[in-house]
């Protein structure tokens, strides 16, 4: 009889083993439940457009006072190769989702390359804050708001940021819903410093 949180069907015995590992972690410092069905509209986000295809195989609620966060169990699929022979690359990512209290229109967060400080001095598209330079230092913002960005972003926001120590995060936000990942496989580290950022900034006022 199977016992596991998730769908087990398609993974290997490695895959398995990761997968519940990550639930057990989770389970550990979380109320964990399975939701009903939710449409989370995951194609409204840019971080998922290069993907070929991505479908949730597992959601868990993590339950607290404030509202509920979910961990995500996203399956993705990334095309290489050529176009005359097409490889198909599958992936396993562990993504974490909650609602945030304020509207920041739209924001793009993620650590800031060589890249962007060379861009930013050509074109100055990126969202700084001056009173707080180890962020701005730190991150790369992209927003199409600036004034709901730099509204909704307060200290306590930037303080979350700063907290996790994973130089590949990315966060988007869409008015009201956030989602964060690392592109890293699916492992209990990973999951629950996902899952502590997005229970801390759900409960921001």
């Amino acid at each position: 009889m199977n016992t596991f949180l998730f769908d087990t069907v398609g993974l290997t015995d490695e895959h398995i083993d990761e997968f519940d590992a990550t639930c057990r972690e989770l389970k550990d410092n979380y109320r964990v439940e399975i939701p009903g069905d939710i449409d989370f509209q995951l194609e409204q986000f840019e971080a998922f457009r290069h993907y070929q295809n991505i479908n949730i195989r597992d959601v868990f609620a993590l339950k607290k006072l404030c509202g509920d966060s979910y961990m995500l169990f996203l399956e993705m699929d990334v095309k290489a190769g050529n176009h005359k022979v097409p490889i198909t690359h599958h992936y396993y990512q562990p993504w974490a989702l909650t609602y945030l209290k304020h509207d920041f229109g739209r924001v793009l967060i993620r650590h800031e390359t060589l890249v962007d400080k060379v861009l930013e001095v050509i074109h100055p598209i990126e969202l700084d804050f001056k009173e707080d330079r180890p962020f701005s230092r730190r991150f790369y913002v992209l927003t199409d708001d600036r004034h709901k960005a730099e509204t909704a972003m307060t200290q306590e926001f930037r303080d979350a940021v700063m907290a996790i120590k994973d130089n590949d995060i990315v966060i988007e936000i869409i008015e009201h819903t956030l989602i964060i990942g690392n592109r890293k496989p699916i492992a209990p580290k990973h999951a629950c410093y996902l899952a502590e950022f997005v229970a801390r900034v759900s409960a921001i006022k």
